[in-house]
């Protein structure tokens, strides 16, 4: 099946057709520095130019724009004052349906406000730190742009995760500050964040926390380290001068859950990544002016980042924040605000798209969604079933799909449809974009013959690619660039399987290293058996992952025990240790008490075997290397019991 774009619903795109999109990338074939260089000084607002694209000499660690200067907060705010400063930079939406707007204008104001609070009441500088454990408000995301303003690196920590968790990347980053909320409002009620975060700073030498008062519910307040941001925030001055900053400079860490157990401070910097996020808002979503468009995506991810923040705001668009659950007061809700808004372009994970499916919504045909020209999908593989679902009943089979594949290593996107350009095929992310060399490559290097299914790799480098894991060189060097080789050298691998069909199209077929894909949330196999490990009844364990309608992907594990217990009442004590180590959207989906775990002679647990066994597949492949080779029938008949 094939779906070619509605014309109609496009007038100034950038790529109209495929030949204008080959011609692109053949520009970047040919030249393909210069071509980055063009790009660069034709979209960014360089304050001090760069004197060199792209430094190679010590790879795998790039660097891009050399010398040059510029600042984040500028590129999404003041160079857009002199014609957008009344236009609507952000939209609030409230869990009650209630809501709120800034301008440019009064989103610069209370920038700089913030800029101030954290250099007046803080002490926060050029390289420190800083901690956002928040909820979906509007202070979320001038915190962050305050942070671009002064050259301080923030850190957004998902709202979801426990106090333990939390505490790690605050130990880790090396925070001076965490910026928080009381809590904030999830389906009519309050829900709490402070608590966590007082529990996650305890015994944390000099740590400070600044809290946004949100659902004003009663939490305990320490006048030693506690600062209520509403009352600092209202005597700070509204003037303040963005800090120039290097194009290498550290932008942001965003920790990502790793298949070694200690998460992963994933580094980016500050030129590359906003040119990819400015670019690919104009190529992937046809961001136009006076366009007003919607990421469902929450900030602690890297979507919400790229596509929820900067890229909307570089481009000078209208962005929109919504607080509550999507299907929250009924499964109408994302139909309702795309209808009050009158939303162009509307991006969201896999999983709500499944729910909203099964629950049959009604909703856009109750609904004037007729704004609507774009549909996007991001986190995961996107079914066929849904993929129709969306292009037909939601978009009318007028709308394009984008179902874009990237990482939070890569910045934004790599693989995507281009809306007016590219015949959309249900399921596939498509081509490459002009300028990002994909390939499917087996393990000797080689590239994969139509059809085969190889490991999805980068073969040069991008200008919004990971600079570094935090504190860890040697672990980035090794993650992304110990596993693939093209033409004898060392290439970006994602972690990500794929194949191309006949006719060019990339398929991508998920992990193949031992993390897991939850509703769009990556979670390692390692973080999770360490927590697993704690209950005092577990003797070994293995997390694997299975396939769910709903998720894309659950949590499901083999455990051996020291004594028999009851199933029901340890999944509840293993999903109540989770959320306390890890958070409440990592929790089993199920698990199978277990004789034993199918390992080599030299003690490696086989977890191929396992998938295979937990999703009731065949057992495929050789287990002759197995130390015991009768545990797989073993493990099978605990299934079937």
């Amino acid at each position: 099946m094939i779906f070619k774009p509605n014309p109609n619903k496009f007038k100034n795109a950038t790529f109209n057709n495929m030949d204008e999109y080959n011609e692109l990338c053949q520009k970047f074939l040919n030249n393909y520095e210069g071509t980055w260089s063009q790009i660069a000084k034709e979209n960014l607002d360089w304050l001090s130019p760069y004197s060199k694209t792209l430094d190679s000499s010590n790879a795998p660690f790039y660097k891009w724009f050399i010398d040059g200067k510029i600042n984040i907060s500028n590129e999404c705010i003041d160079r857009h004052l002199n014609t957008k400063a009344n236009q609507k930079a952000i939209i609030f939406e409230a869990d009650d349906g209630t809501s709120k707007t800034l301008t440019y204008k009064e989103l610069h104001r209370e920038v700089n406000k913030c800029s101030n609070m954290l250099v007046n009441e803080f002490n926060i500088k050029k390289g420190d730190r800083v901690i956002l454990y928040m909820p979906m408000i509007l202070e979320s995301v001038i915190s962050m742009l305050a942070c671009t303003r002064i050259g301080a690196i923030h850190s957004v920590v998902f709202g979801g995760f426990s106090d333990i968790a939390l505490r790690d990347r605050i130990i880790d980053a090396k925070a001076k500050l965490v910026i928080t909320a009381d809590g904030a409002y999830r389906k009519g009620k309050p829900y709490m964040l402070k608590p966590t975060v007082d529990s996650a700073c305890e015994n944390i030498k000099d740590i400070k926390i600044c809290a946004v008062k949100r659902n004003n519910e009663n939490i305990s307040w320490d006048e030693n380290k506690d600062y209520d941001y509403n009352k600092l925030i209202q005597t700070q001055s509204d003037k303040f001068d963005f800090v120039q900053m290097d194009s290498e400079d550290p932008l942001f860490i965003l920790y990502t859950s790793g298949s070694t157990g200690k998460p992963k401070g994933v580094l980016h910097s500050g030129a590359g990544y906003i040119l990819w996020a400015k670019m690919t808002m104009k190529w992937t979503f046809d961001l136009q002016p006076n366009d007003v468009y919607w990421c469902s995506a929450d900030i602690g991810w890297i979507t919400g980042h790229t596509y929820s923040v900067y890229g909307p705001l570089a481009c000078g668009g209208t962005t929109i924040i919504y607080e509550g659950v999507p299907t929250y007061p009924n499964d109408s809700r994302c139909w309702e605000i795309i209808e009050k808004y009158k939303v162009n372009q509307f991006y969201t994970a896999p999983t709500l798209l499944r729910l909203l499916h099964k629950l049959n919504s009604k909703g856009a045909l109750n609904h004037d969604v007729s704004s609507l020209r774009i549909l996007g999908s991001v986190g995961e593989p996107i079914d066929t079933n849904s993929w129709l679902w969306y292009y037909e009943s939601i978009g009318k089979k007028e709308c394009s799909i984008v179902d874009t594949w990237w990482q939070t290593e890569t910045g934004g996107h790599m693989i995507t449809p281009l809306p007016n350009a590219t015949p959309m095929k249900p399921t596939s992310a498509c081509f490459p974009l002009p300028g990002i060399e994909a390939k499917i490559l087996d393990t000797d290097g080689n590239e994969c013959e139509n059809n085969k299914k190889g490991l999805l790799c980068i073969t040069k480098p991008w200008p919004s690619m990971i600079r570094t894991i935090y504190n860890d060189d040697k672990r980035f060097v090794s993650a992304y660039f110990g596993d693939a080789t093209y033409q004898e050298k060392p290439v970006y691998f994602s972690g990500d399987g794929a194949y191309k069909d006949d006719d060019g199209y990339i398929f991508v077929t998920g992990r193949v290293d031992d993390v897991i894909n939850v509703s769009g949330h990556r979670i390692g196999t390692a973080e999770l058996e360490t927590a697993i490990q704690n209950h005092h009844n577990v003797a070994e364990v293995a997390v694997v992952k299975k396939a769910h309608i709903i998720k894309g992907e659950s949590i499901f594990s083999f455990v051996v025990l020291k004594a028999d217990t009851d199933k029901n009442s340890l999944k509840s004590e293993l999903n109540q240790i989770i959320k306390k180590e890890i958070g409440a959207f990592a929790v089993l989906e199920d698990l199978a008490i277990s004789p034993g775990l199918p390992k080599t002679r030299s003690g490696k647990v086989m977890r191929r075997i396992l998938r295979q066994i937990a999703g009731n597949e065949e057992v495929s492949g050789d287990i002759s290397t197995l130390e015991d080779p009768s545990i797989v029938k073993k493990l099978q008949n605990v299934m079937n019991d």
